[in-house]
């Protein structure tokens, strides 16, 4: 990556150079768009990108705070006057500028750049290229970062030490493409499968694959799939540059470039080809070929088809590359964030090793490793690809992980082995992963924030066996992408300036409270909300600082509630005066407090204007406290048919709300909306929204925006013969009426699965098919009917999630999702994800 001047930056996005005093130059060499990713603050140029949903500007003067000098921003404002040792580069559109310097980065190097495209297999193919190429310098786009935004800060890192680099481009609709064209200027190409994804944006199949097309105007060479008929023949007729070569191999035609036959073996197979004007040059080769893959699916196959076909193409052709495609396997590309032993935290991020990916994780340790955790505990292999010397590979670790303030490291490899000497923190360090367990200690861990970041070659599934907490197999996987998708989508339905409160109760809806808190306030949620002060005691003890409303405050919590700032819902005049008192004998003046007022929920709230007006006679009176917001709960937003009667619970809140500001000398923030209020009435919105299970996934409107964040899987633990005529599980419900195959799976109604889906009322998915419940639910246990399936012993099963959705669950046992989510047992692991 370059080290520029903010001004050079300037010159070449065409911005200006503002800085509100004459102030020596600040030199960058890295950018950021996501404030959660800055660990280098002197040395880092934050783009402020504005989307539909977000603004980059509202997070600069926490940055300039944490000591981000250097800014490229759409808005200059008086605000940015007060900072006068920074320095902004102000321009109409942030997202194009950040564009236009990365492609100038490209424009710097003349190597060979593999671009990738296509509906699926994108990532995969480049993953296993980076792989495979291990001892070739070569750059890659960090995971899936395919997008707008996620190509240039790819291509950012493009520098003089690489011999090929390798990025991704996705699109979402037209237009898209020429844009990252520009960036990129791929010298070869490969279209990977064309498929739906993506496609409801564009009319035709056919708009689409042109559109992708337009990456590969500059290629020299492009590499595709002829067994793919509308590709062939968008290509054949012109859909390409016309100088390009054009490299197409297949699965079925025998006299294209590239035919590879496929013979099964074992559980795997054998593509078989004839090299020839793509042979290693060794006169004495055979005539025919053989590479070993691991596995037997089509989507699997054709990406290694891909992978292959570019390395023949391109001469990277020796026997180590091929013979290592025997190993390559199927990819996680998200990091996954679990429980350890010892009250750890465990972070998985060790199916690649990179100095870029390295960053990205950093950052991801470095945002979770709060209280109460004691240390960061990086263990960390060798980095197999990075173009430089090891001496100044790992001096640049040594200050990424000192900029991170690392607490210990764990070095596994003879190569970082041998560095030791640059590292200033706690270390220890292996040759290999078996020396490492050979020593483990488990009590050496506790309280240990854990980042796993190692080369696929290191095993590293190994130690996270030994360091994660134990459970059964069932885990209930929380995409933590999602869940900030869906609050940006939410915070675009409502004005800039209305607040926002995030209900958290309820362990968050069944996702994990601390871990979902943590994820809201580094977001500028302005408000938690939680039932009972035990949960808001839990937040404070996990560093949580945002202020947190306790929905059903009970009087003997009082005490707890005012040490950890915790703020009541005070919805009658018997606990306004117990809470009152409360504070005036721990001397206690000026509390935040929060009135419930009932408008038709008839539950809890003050719900006539003689009560409301006693309770300001008591407000104006005393000096303890003062009122931070009133807020009522909406009945049936969620249903067009009581659409009259939430429009009448408004006016009703309108005019006892009404009442209550005009009477006190201060502010006061009115609430009424939930998730889906907020989504059907956003004219009712007033200075504050309350935000619950349309965060986890769960809509009113069923418009598909937004994203389920949840999934339940487990996976099988035997599977059972069973004859005609017998019966399955208590009660003989699950009576057999053919000969038929049952898993067993390790999850019953403790762990949250409700016993009301027995009997063939619940669904499973499994082997890209769906298996009923069979027989009824076991505490611990239940049986699936698999028969004709192909299911084996440790298939993965998904229970709730994309292919399960859980407001079909609720529907099929007559509750709502709240329930089903709500129920998930504690026991559960909980996985959090994110890429």
């Amino acid at each position: 990556m370059p080290i520029l001047s903010v001004q050079q930056v300037s010159l070449i996005v065409g911005g200006d150079f503002r800085s509100p005093e004459l102030i020596p130059e600040i030199y960058i060499s890295s950018i950021a768009i996501d404030s959660r990713m800055i660990f280098d603050p002197e040395s880092s140029l934050f783009f402020a990108l504005k989307t539909e949903r977000n603004d980059g500007h509202r997070y600069i003067a926490d940055l300039v705070h944490s000591g981000v000098r250097a800014f490229v921003v759409s808005s200059y404002s008086e605000e940015f006057l007060k900072f006068t040792n920074c320095g902004f580069v102000v321009v109409p559109d942030t997202l194009k500028a950040l564009q236009k310097l990365a492609a100038w980065n490209r424009s710097q190097f003349d190597i060979p750049v593999l671009g990738i495209t296509g509906s699926n297999g994108k990532t995969i193919v480049k993953e296993w290229l980076f792989e495979l190429l291990h001892k070739h310098a070569v750059i890659r786009s960090p995971k899936s970062y395919n997008s707008q935004v996620g190509v240039p800060l790819s291509v950012w890192n493009l520098s003089a030490d690489y011999e090929l680099a390798i990025f991704e481009a996705g699109i979402s609709k037209p237009g898209e493409m020429q844009n990252l064209q520009e960036i990129i200027k791929p010298t070869v190409g490969i279209l990977t499968n064309i498929g739906e994804a993506h496609q409801e944006n564009f009319r035709t199949k056919r708009e689409k694959l042109e559109e992708k097309l337009k990456l590969f105007e500059s290629c020299n060479t492009l590499i595709y799939c002829k067994d793919q008929p509308l590709v062939d023949s968008v290509i054949r007729v012109g859909g390409v540059n016309p100088t390009t070569k054009l490299i197409a191999w297949s699965f079925l035609d025998q006299t294209t470039d590239l035919y590879f036959g496929i013979e099964e073996v074992g559980n795997g197979v054998e593509l078989i080809y004839s090299a020839g004007d793509y042979s290693a040059g060794d006169s004495k080769s055979p005539a025919e070929y053989r590479i070993a893959l691991p596995f037997q699916d089509a989507a699997n196959l054709e990406n290694a088809a891909h992978c292959l076909a570019f390395i023949l193409s391109q001469h990277y052709a020796d026997g180590a590359v091929l013979d290592s495609f025997r190993n390559i396997q199927p990819l996680a590309m998200r990091l996954e964030m679990k429980e350890g032993i010892n009250n750890c935290l465990l972070i998985n991020d060790y199916y690649n090793s990179d100095i870029n990916s390295l960053q990205i994780a950093l950052a991801f340790l470095n945002n979770h490793a709060r209280a109460p955790y004691l240390r960061k505990t990086v263990i960390l292999s060798d980095i197999q690809q990075s173009g430089i010397s090891d001496e100044q590979l790992y001096q640049e670790v040594a200050r990424l992980l000192q900029m991170n303030k690392t607490s210990q490291l764990i070095g596994i490899g003879p190569r970082i082995r041998k560095q030791a000497a640059l590292f200033e923190m706690r270390a220890e360090f292996f040759d290999s992963t078996e020396q490492f367990l050979e020593s483990f200690q488990p009590g050496n861990f506790h309280q240990d924030c854990i980042l796993l970041k190692g080369a696929r070659d290191f095993h590293f599934e190994r130690i996270s066996s030994v360091l994660q907490k134990k459970y059964h197999q069932t885990v209930l996987e929380i995409d933590l992408n999602a869940l900030i998708d869906n609050l940006n989508l939410f915070r675009s339905l409502i004005l800039p300036e209305t607040r926002i409160m995030v209900m958290v109760k309820a362990f968050s809806y069944g996702s994990g409270m601390a871990e979902i808190a943590r994820i809201l306030q580094f977001h500028k949620v302005d408000y938690l909300a939680v039932a009972v002060a035990d949960e808001g005691v839990e937040l404070r003890q996990a560093g949580i600082d945002l202020p947190i409303l306790v929905m059903n405050p009970e009087e003997h919590s009082f005490e707890n509630m005012i040490e950890f700032r915790l703020e009541p819902n005070l919805y009658s005049e018997e606990i306004f005066e117990s809470f009152r008192k409360v504070l005036q004998q721990n001397a206690v003046v000026r509390y935040p407090v929060h009135l419930k007022l009932d408008t038709g929920m008839h539950r809890l709230g003050f719900d006539s204007e003689d009560k409301i007006e006693r309770l300001l006679e008591k407000l104006i009176a005393q000096e303890q406290m003062v009122v931070r917001s009133v807020f009522s709960h909406l009945a049936g937003a969620d249903e067009a048919m009581h659409d009259e009667f939430t429009n009448g619970q408004v006016q009703q809140f309108l005019k006892f709300s009404s009442m209550i500001a005009e009477k006190l000398p201060y502010k006061v923030f009115r609430h009424i909306l939930n998730s889906a209020g907020i989504e059907r009435f956003q004219e009712f919105q007033f200075e504050m929204v309350r935000l619950g299970i349309g965060l986890y996934g769960v809509s009113a409107c069923n418009n598909g925006q937004i994203k389920s964040i949840s999934r339940l899987k487990t996976s099988v633990s035997q599977i059972r013969n069973i004859a005609a005529g017998q019966t399955v599980g208590y009660s003989r419900k699950g009576v057999i009426e053919r000969d038929s195959e049952i898993a067993v799976l390790p999850i019953g109604y403790a762990d949250g699965y409700d016993r009301r889906l027995s009997n063939g009322v619940g669904k499973v998915y499994v082997k890209g098919q769906i298996a009923p419940i069979i027989g009824n639910i076991c505490m611990d246990m239940c049986m699936i009917d698999i028969t004709g399936l192909q299911v084996s012993v440790g298939d993965e099963v998904e229970l709730m999630g994309d292919h399960i959705l859980v407001s079909d669950i609720a529907e099929s046992i007559g509750t709502i999702p709240y329930e089903i989510l709500t129920g998930i047992s504690q026991r559960v692991k909980r996985v959090y994800l994110q890429e």
